[in-house]
């Protein structure tokens, strides 16, 4: 089926109508090892083909205060970008901002087990609104810093 990986763009004003709540830190997202000496590396957004952008993966937990129940209200957030995004709102509490997101995607995944299932969201995004660290920025061209071997 073609459409085995397709992600939605919403809006993030029509996806998250009250916003949402960034909870911690944004942290790398580790590969599973299963040998606990070997070095741990940071996931990239690729699939088992080989097809994705190859960007790094970062993940956050944020809550979504429109939620209808608290085991929905809670969840992981996936970033993919080449750096960590920042988020520039001050903190509420302790651990706990507003944020909104840019470049939002969501794709639909059976949540759930046996007789409980149901529709569930892998969301994840590109950065934060009024990001300004470099997680949006281009990498820059590698070869630009060097001289071209003319004397000026």
């Amino acid at each position: 089926m073609a459409m085995k990986n397709l992600w939605f763009t919403p809006a993030f004003e029509d996806a998250f109508p009250k916003g949402l709540f960034l909870l911690g830190e944004v942290e790398p997202m580790l590969e599973f090892n299963s040998d606990r000496n070997a070095p741990k590396r940071q996931r990239q957004d690729l699939d088992a083909e080989g097809n994705g952008t190859g960007k790094r993966l970062w993940k956050a937990t944020v809550t979504d205060p429109a939620a209808p129940n608290a085991r929905q209200a809670s969840f992981d957030l996936v970033f993919v970008a080449d750096v960590m995004p920042v988020p520039s709102t001050p903190e509420l509490a302790p651990g706990m901002r507003p944020i909104v997101l840019e470049g939002l995607q969501v794709k639909p995944k059976i949540a759930g087990q046996g007789e409980f299932k149901s529709i569930g969201w892998n969301i994840r995004a590109t950065g934060f609104a009024g990001d300004n660290s470099g997680s949006k920025q281009s990498p820059a061209d590698p070869g630009a810093a060097r001289p071209s071997g003319k004397a000026a």
